[in-house]
């Protein structure tokens, strides 16, 4: 039944109210308000990490999810503009296909696990760790994963959605003091297809060091291709550049079916990271404070003091202390 209308379970129990897929998950609105209610929090993070996430303003406040299982269409055609399955004297060329499909999963994973961070009243996650395996009883399914902890600024600043992104409580922590902010976790993916040809079987069966050309153009095609719509995914959602997360190619050898007993090989490229943005266009000038240098430890208390006067979620009562003990330290110089 659409709509959320509600339903008896079957054991007799409670009626629970039928999920029509928009907004949260039954089962994790029911393992939120749980937390909720117990008034503590969990996360994935180590004890250097929550430090980290602290020492830029924020706090963890719950571990979040989101997944969805998708059927994704393996297809793909060695039939394109300009192809010639019987060359016999050029290296076989490759062609671009689209995955929608995966980029489709990846944003319903991820818009589950902003909806949950959002339900605790988080500004973002870090440590957004996204995973894409087949489904238990049917390869021809995947799941697509992400799970991390939902953090919150303890400044009066929010952001319009919360981010994501893959790095730990270090790296965020990093990315923040040096005047840069996470967006979003993104995925580029292309797969690309050549037919072997005449010529792409003499050089990969060649007693020789030789490149076989042909190969060499498809994973070249398909790194090249997924990079690309890694930066036009960037751009789209407002980012200023991308951190890598992770990158992977897997080739597979298959018959090809307008060519009895002739192979094609496909290669599918998937890149992995988080774009960031500057929320500030020169570096931030230095406090005036009437002190003469105290060395390292004065050093690091005068960054930490530019990080969070430049930071769109600096904390005021960090700032206040923050003066205070370079004013303390000063006294004593």
């Amino acid at each position: 039944m659409a709509g959320g209308s509600d339903r008896t379970d079957r054991s007799g129990g409670a009626e629970t109210p039928e999920w029509d897929g928009v907004g949260l998950p039954p089962a994790a609105r029911e393992r939120l308000e749980g937390v909720q209610r117990s008034g503590t929090w969990s996360s994935a993070l180590s004890t250097g990490a929550f430090a980290a996430v602290r020492s830029v303003g924020f706090d963890p406040v719950g571990q979040v999810m989101g997944s969805a299982v998708y059927q994704i269409w393996n297809v793909y055609d060695c039939r394109y503009s300009g192809a010639d399955l019987l060359n016999r004297g050029a290296p076989a060329q490759t062609v671009l296909y689209g995955v929608e499909g995966y980029d489709a999963a990846r944003r319903t994973a991820l818009e589950r696990l902003t909806s949950e961070c959002a339900a605790l009243g988080g500004d973002g996650v870090v440590a957004a760790e996204l995973t894409v395996a087949p489904f238990p009883t049917d390869p021809g399914y995947l799941e697509f994963k992400v799970i991390g902890t939902a953090v919150r600024a303890r400044g009066p600043v929010r952001p319009k959605r919360p981010f994501t992104c893959h790095l730990d409580g270090q790296g965020f922590a990093k990315l923040v003091s040096n005047g840069w902010v996470p967006v979003e976790l993104l995925v580029g993916m292309a797969r690309a297809v050549t037919h072997d040809t005449f010529l792409t079987n003499v050089q990969s069966s060649s007693w020789s060091n030789a490149e076989v050309d042909g190969w060499s153009q498809l994973v070249q095609s398909a790194r090249g291709s997924s990079r690309r719509r890694l930066a036009q995914l960037v751009r789209s959602r407002g980012g200023d550049g991308v951190i890598l997360a992770s990158g992977s190619l897997v080739v597979r050898e298959a018959a090809c079916w307008r060519v009895p007993d002739q192979r094609d090989h496909v290669a599918d490229s998937t890149m992995i990271g988080t774009s960031v943005a500057a929320f500030r266009s020169s570096p931030a000038e230095p406090s005036t404070l009437a002190v003469l240098p105290l060395g390292r430890h004065a050093d690091r208390l005068r960054a930490r003091l530019a990080a969070v006067e430049s930071s769109p979620y600096g904390d005021p009562l960090e700032r206040t202390r923050l003066v205070r003990e370079l004013s303390d330290l000063g006294e004593q110089g």
